[in-house]
């Protein structure tokens, strides 16, 4: 059974228990602007949707695929690519997101424990972090706001 981004936030706030006022003063947005998420006339933006996420404690992932039925699915991956809004801005969260998920692949079909998921999640923060740090040093400020991540061709024009 699919069910839309509305369906699950206001399933995921009413089985908190938790006001649409409440869950708004979470997320940082208006109590209008929750309603508006539940009757699905209005989509988050990135930003609010981690926020919003982690208010709901769900995974960006069950509350962006309606086929996704565990609210926990890759939740661990939420937090990261948080921390790299926070290091990096949208654009570095976005370039995360795409990094890891076209590394999921990796874990999936086998038989992974939540312990080395983590470790994996860590190892390819990490060598992101530095990549973008060692970009920032080399290139300065501006490289790493225009420039695609440590994986594109970075050559002169």
């Amino acid at each position: 059974m699919n069910r839309t981004f509305a369906e699950k936030v206001k399933e995921a706030r009413s089985e908190l228990g938790i006001s649409q006022g409440k869950l708004g003063e979470l997320c940082g947005v208006s109590t209008r602007t929750i309603l508006c998420y539940e009757k699905g006339t209005m989509p988050p933006r990135r930003g609010t949707l981690l926020r919003l996420a982690k208010a709901l404690k769900v995974s960006v992932k069950f509350l962006t695929d309606e086929t996704c039925e565990n609210p926990l699915e890759d939740i661990e991956r939420d937090g990261y690519i948080a921390e790299a809004r926070k290091k990096f801005g949208d654009r570095g969260a976005k370039e995360l997101s795409e990094l890891l998920a076209d590394n999921i692949a990796m874990l999936s079909g086998g038989d992974v424990s939540q312990e080395e998921k983590d470790k994996f999640f860590d190892a390819v923060m990490t060598a992101y972090v530095t990549c973008k740090e060692k970009a920032k040093v080399k290139y300065g400020k501006k490289y790493t706001e225009e420039r695609p991540y440590f994986g594109a061709d970075n050559s002169e024009e």
